[in-house]
């Protein structure tokens, strides 16, 4: 191994009633690509928040070694100084700032008391092809797709001299092509010194990548894995991150007894006045009772667009066609007509648009079916608190008390108070957009064994997921959407991760 240029020894972090790490030793050799997993709440973000400054010297305990000296950095801006850089999956950009602004934002090259805007444009190219980024320096970021907004934050932080990388999940809003991309240039950084440490759930991109790996679990330090040794693999990674093997990922299924077409959408477009343009062009699919429907497709093909578009179109298409529930026509003009008629979405962006961070678990389990436990419009504090409680059981939501703020929990149990939000409107129709994106292992197992347990009590699932291993363990039977279009239908006997790419990407 070569020299350790990052040392984090004896790490303990304490917040009020939970130690969220227990005396985490930590070490990344200098030069490589070091992964780090475990599950969501195992202490990873915590610690690489510790290393970055987020949680300055003096609020932990323990020894940050790095280049070789102890470092007792008081912000952010201290570990930067010294050559950490950290990229979260939130990117932290400004969207309405040019590429080159944002790339030396924060540290400006100034020629006296002023910007020096020909430096900054031509070091901002520079590190552009560093990343092999060829775009326009002057465009705008909000116009870069999720692909290209990643390699510019790289840039930027390559662009204050950086000797470790830290990338949180970066690739969990990326297709399969940036993701590849991104691991590219990564492989490219470690050719010319870059140390990087990937914090990633897609553990097969950890394997492909990593020199080594570290598991955490519980706050705690697990093991420490050599690749070069063949130590590394999905199940034994699974086993130490969750203590246990889990053997097949996906829940068998007793009883798939499918009943009658509980959703039938005819001949449905949509027309977004913003854009200019139709996004969906002439849609048609059932769902039958007790069914898992995935629907797989490229980002931006219209998935979440056709789940909106069905469930109230809240973003104001311009719709024709026609939905029938049990037979009967509906017309859902808002989102509270579709939870009526027994429908619920729980969307994809559980922070920004599920989930009401700063308030309490209780209150978000709550939040879409008030009236349930309200009495002439004030609502019963106890039924609140009982309704929640059932679900933090039947969800196994790890919590101490529903009365924790839900920016508190893990993103495995976000998104199980985001489903048991949904569920508390008792629908007969389950729009699952996206549900394990961002959680771990373990987590998406306990997600997946929640949806086998909902179809078997009669309750109808839409699946929407850009991971095809989990279009093909789960679904009963596949719509591939391209370009706005049901470009194919496939049985599950039949769908294959070639025979649905190839209708995402042919149509």
């Amino acid at each position: 191994m070569n020299t350790p240029i990052l040392e984090m020894k004896n790490i303990t972090k304490e917040f009020p009633g939970v130690k969220a790490l227990n005396n985490v030793s930590f070490q990344v050799a200098e030069g490589e690509i070091h992964g780090l997993v475990g599950e969501n709440g195992a202490g990873k973000s915590t610690l690489m928040k510790v290393l970055s400054g987020v949680y300055p010297h003096g609020e932990y305990a323990g020894d940050i070694v790095f280049g070789g000296r102890v470092q007792n950095f008081r912000g952010i801006n201290d570990s930067e100084k010294a050559g950490i850089a950290i990229i979260y999956q939130e990117l932290a950009l400004v969207p309405e700032m040019t590429v080159y602004e944002n790339i030396f934002l924060g540290h400006e090259i100034k020629s006296g008391f002023l910007i020096d805007w020909n430096e900054t444009i031509k070091r901002a190219g520079e590190m552009l092809k560093r990343v092999k980024l060829n775009i326009n320096l002057a465009e705008k970021v909000k116009n870069l797709g999720v692909g290209k907004r990643q390699l510019v934050e790289i840039a930027k932080a390559l662009s204050k001299d950086v000797k470790l990388l830290i990338l949180d999940e970066p690739t969990a809003a990326l297709n399969e092509d940036d993701s590849e991309n991104l691991l590219d240039l990564l492989r490219d950084l470690k050719k010319h010194g870059v140390t990087s440490v990937l914090i990633s759930h897609k553990l097969k991109e950890v394997i492909e990548i990593a020199d080594s790996v570290t598991v955490l679990r519980d706050g705690q330090t697990i093991c420490t894995l050599d690749a070069e040794k063949e130590e590394v693999s999905e199940n034994v990674l699974i086993k130490h991150m969750v203590g246990r093997e889990i053997n097949n990922i996906y829940p068998k299924r007793e009883n798939r007894q499918l009943g009658e077409i509980v959703l039938s959408v005819e001949n449905w477009s949509a027309y977004d006045p913003a854009l200019g343009k139709n996004i969906l062009k002439n849609i048609n699919f059932h769902v039958k009772k007790g069914e898992i429907v995935g629907f797989a497709g490229l980002m931006g093909s219209g998935r979440t667009e056709l789940a909106l578009s069905i469930f109230g179109n809240p973003d104001g298409y311009n719709i024709s066609g026609e939905i029938s529930m049990l037979g009967s026509k509906k017309r859902f003009n808002h989102p509270q007509d579709a939870i009526r008629a027994g429908l619920a979405y729980v969307t994809e962006d559980r922070k920004g648009d599920g989930l009401i961070l700063i308030q309490d678990v209780r209150q978000n389990i709550t939040l879409a079916n008030l009236k349930e436990i309200a009495n002439r419009g004030v609502i019963n504090d106890n039924s609140e608190v009982k309704v929640a409680n059932e679900y933090r059981v039947s969800l196994n939501i790890k919590t101490p008390t529903v009365e924790q703020k839900v920016s508190n929990l893990s993103g495995g149990n976000q998104q199980k108070v985001s489903l048991g939000k949904w569920l508390f409107v008792k629908p007969s129709l389950l729009i699952l957009d996206e549900p394990t994106r961002g959680i771990d292992v373990g987590a998406k197992y306990e997600i997946y064994t929640i949806m086998t347990r909902l179809v078997e009590q009669g309750m109808s699932i839409i699946m929407i997921s850009s991971e095809l291993p989990e279009i093909l363990g789960m679904s009963d039977r596949v719509y591939v959407v391209s370009a706005g279009k049901i470009a194919g239908e496939l049985a599950i006997q039949e769908a294959t991760q070639e025979k649905i790419m190839h209708l995402a990407t042919n149509y």
